[in-house]
């Protein structure tokens, strides 16, 4: 048994999708999805509901809660409140999943010890020619390499889930999520999911700036999960054979990684990179 819970913000063009890619999955046998949506003015509440007959010929159910702009934090913590199971995946809703990853991820989670869990990420193809070189060097760093990092994508059981109340109103929900748990207990799936960058170099650099104070928020108000991160760092002879290999993604990931640093994020505010 396995709650889904998608917060949504005028996602109309990705949430049909979205659903139609959950509702492939070859398991578990019961499921809900709860998709949140955060003050949206587009089709994305009809767009969901819309859904609704596919979701009990599966033999699932599905919630689709219209919300004021209460932010995704806002968003999440209305999920967690209308989630009929203790273990719970959460999803944005421009992913796509494997037909084998919810299936596998509840199997993960079917333990009374405390998990986390994710698939294998992958990145979409990009449309602007930034975003694909930018993409070349970024799908080969430690974050995407190593470990489990769950962006766009992570799941907890009922046992893990309790290590917090509700979610914080903080930027980065997905390493405050990570970091609750120590890297023995993260589990990666063989099956995977596509997650989407933003398209273009200046939404590069929002979005980098976005994380960036994301992870600094984390170190400065809940210092005590820092003692789970596993973060690898690029080796100086790896970051000349990465220069060498493709000079332009190299060039572009470069690029955007300096502005970040030249102007840094100043307001704590969770905002959309797209």
């Amino acid at each position: 048994m396995l709650s889904i819970l998608i917060p949504a913000n005028n996602e109309a063009a990705h949430i049909g999708p979205c659903l139609e890619a959950v509702l492939a999955s070859d398991g578990p046998e019961v499921a809900q999805i709860v998709v949140a949506a955060n003050g949206c003015k587009d089709d994305t509440v009809q767009i969901a509901e819309s859904f609704g007959t596919a979701t009990e010929r599966k033999g699932w159910s599905l919630t689709v809660l219209d919300l004021p702009a209460v932010g995704k934090m806002g968003a999440l913590n209305a999920t967690d409140a209308a989630a009929n199971f203790g273990n719970r995946a959460y999803l944005d809703a421009d992913v796509l999943v494997d037909p084998a990853l919810i299936g596998q991820i509840a199997e993960a989670l079917n333990t009374d010890a405390p998990r986390y869990a994710s698939g294998k990420l992958r990145l979409s193809r990009a449309k602007t020619w930034a975003t694909r070189a930018y993409a070349r060097t970024y799908s080969k760093v430690p974050f995407i390499t190593h470990g489990v990092p769950g962006a766009g994508l992570f799941a907890v059981n009922a046992t893990g889930r309790a290590r917090w109340k509700e979610f914080p109103g903080i930027i980065s929900d997905d390493t405050f999520v990570r970091l609750n748990f120590a890297p023995v207990e993260r589990i990666g799936t063989a099956a995977g999911y596509d997650w989407p960058l933003v398209e273009g170099f200046a939404a590069l650099v929002k979005v980098r700036r976005r994380q960036n104070a994301g992870v600094n928020e984390i170190k400065a108000r809940f210092p005590e999960l820092l003692i789970n991160d596993d973060k690898f760092t690029l080796s100086l002879g790896r970051k000349l054979t990465m220069m060498m290999r493709d000079p332009l993604g190299f060039s572009v990931y470069a690029a955007v990684s300096m502005v970040v640093k030249l102007s840094p994020q100043k307001s704590s505010s969770w905002e959309r990179g797209r």
